[in-house]
């Protein structure tokens, strides 16, 4: 397909403004999605809220993002990278702005579930545009790098907090808005860059695709048309690509209910061991946050020397040993809170948290990735709104630490779904990975004629 070129070293500071831009998507997740656990406490003070329309504030944006990832990831495979990548950013600006002038609980569920649809989105198309312009030796750590950044707007989330929480009673209304503002530069950015070449050719718009090719890399190239067959989403569910679908899936989902129940209630669990103080939760939170964030780091900086597989069984290792020891602990202190939610989220973020956005991509055609990918992060969320909307029932009937053992059984269940069906993609080109797949259908499609012929 001529694509090679993409690897070349005069393409590195073009490759890095695509992540960087496609990161910068994916800190804007990170800060919408943990800001309102930021602003949750300051918002009950305000309004006369019970725990039911607590869980829906707090789960609105996870909900939107699943129909986000589902639909629009299928969109971006129909109607092209760059439409979809630059679209989703204003749902960013529009409902990030709205939520701050929210007058009313159903207000404000209501735009956090539409910008949840622009953030859902945004996971496959951002995935799937750096995985497509990327180099093969720099693919995994340029991937991995989006997931570094959702963590890098966590962590801003929680600095917000706490310099905007001396502004009273109406702080969190600034603390979304400023999802708004950042959104609204990276939109600025965005709508320089071009649509990805392989989804171009893929789609038989050869020409189109020569002509990106040679404006970014300055060589002539001829791209052949692809004879394969066009895949279709419903071909993740075939026996050739079940095992990859039930694999992303899978732990994508385990991750989610783990990370995001913690992180969407840390605040709320350790402000009991501040003696009220709500400047302190944030600064434990924010400390578990940081470290979530080293985790990604490391993870980012040796997923292309020691491999994909060997790191996320490493990441849901660590995850379930330190739930594990938090759920054995009925009286836990402040320090030892910290702590180990520290460790589970470094070691969850080393792996899972920074590897979902590399093998969804990684593992399907050109012509279904950002479907597949949508698929997976449509999954995903049903994960996180599991361990948003069940982990207070819980904590009311069975108190912190039984309810703890939610978080740690989905991490083993995601250690055992990685050590059964991880694969192994480092240092292949993504036209060697979707030669696999097409041969594998292409035949068993052949076989199928076949035998159609003979009866």
């Amino acid at each position: 397909m001529s694509f090679e070129h993409l690897d070349s070293p005069k393409l590195k500071r073009f490759q890095r403004k695509i992540t960087l831009l496609s990161a910068a998507g994916t800190f804007l997740d990170g800060f919408d999605l943990t800001v309102i656990a930021v602003a949750m406490p300051l918002i009950l003070s305000q309004w006369d809220i019970g725990p039911g329309l607590q869980g829906l504030i707090t789960s609105s944006a996870v909900i939107g993002s699943f129909i986000g990832a589902l639909w629009l990831g299928n969109l971006t495979d129909k109607f092209g990278r760059k439409a979809m990548y630059v679209v989703d950013l204003l749902a960013f600006v529009i409902f990030a702005a709205l939520t701050a002038f929210a007058q009313a609980p159903w207000q404000l569920i209501l735009f956090r579930f539409l910008l949840g649809i622009g953030i859902g989105a945004d996971y496959p198309i951002s995935a799937t545009l750096v995985s497509e312009f990327s180099s093969t030796k720099s693919r995994g750590k340029h991937s991995t790098s989006l997931g570094a950044m959702w963590f890098v707007g966590a962590v801003v989330a929680y600095i917000c907090g706490i310099l905007l929480e001396p502004l009273g009673p109406s702080a969190w209304r600034y603390m979304l808005l400023l999802g708004a503002v950042f959104a609204l530069i990276v939109f600025y950015f965005r709508v320089t860059l071009p649509e990805s070449p392989r989804w171009l050719a893929s789609r038989g718009r050869e020409k189109e695709a020569e002509e990106i090719m040679l404006k970014i890399t300055g060589q002539k190239v001829i791209i052949k048309p692809n004879t394969d067959k066009k895949q279709k989403l419903g071909d993740v569910f075939s026996k050739t690509l079940f095992r990859r679908t039930f694999f992303v899936c899978g732990f994508w989902f385990c991750y989610a209910v783990a990370y995001y129940g913690i992180s969407m209630y840390t605040p709320t669990i350790l402000k009991p061991f501040t003696h009220g103080s709500q400047m302190m939760a944030y600064i434990g939170s924010g400390t578990v946050s940081l470290l979530g964030l080293l985790g990604a780091i490391i993870g980012m900086n040796i997923v292309e020397k020691i491999g994909r597989r060997p790191l996320i069984i490493t990441s849901f290792t660590g995850l379930s040993i330190a739930l594990i020891i938090l759920a054995l602990n009925p009286s836990p202190t402040m320090a030892f809170l910290v702590i180990l939610f520290s460790l589970a989220v470094l070691f969850a973020n080393m792996g899972g948290g920074i590897l979902n956005f590399v093998y969804p991509t990684e593992l399907f055609p050109t012509s279904i990735r950002a479907s597949a990918s949508g698929l997976a992060t449509a999954v995903s969320r049903i994960g996180s709104i599991l361990g948003i909307l069940v982990f207070p029932h819980l904590v009311t009937a069975w108190g912190n630490s039984k309810a703890l053992w939610l978080f740690a059984v989905a991490g083993l269940a995601g250690l055992i779904i990685s050590v059964l069906l991880a694969p192994e993609t480092k240092g292949k080109n993504l036209e060697e990975l979707n030669d696999e797949v097409s041969s594998a259908l292409n035949s068993k499609s052949s076989v199928g004629g076949n035998h159609g012929k003979m009866a």
